[in-house]
């Protein structure tokens, strides 16, 4: 998901999209770790993605946006 995407969403909705990428990052380090990772960009993206999660919640936190 794109920035500008992200920008649009509320700060819950937000929150509980960076939960689902946390979730998903575990799962791909399990794999990962037993040897049964089929594409290991999955990693790479889902790393990113929280990034970018992470800097819109900042951006709306200093914006002063709830919500």
């Amino acid at each position: 998901m794109k920035a500008a995407e992200l920008r649009e969403k509320s700060a819950v909705e937000l929150s509980a999209e960076l939960t689902e990428n946390y979730k998903e990052q575990f799962k791909l380090r399990m794999q990962q770790s037993a040897g049964q990772m089929t594409r290991s960009s999955e990693v790479k993206r889902v790393r990113r993605e929280i990034a970018r999660i992470k800097t819109v919640l900042s951006e709306k936190q200093r914006a002063g946006e709830t919500g």
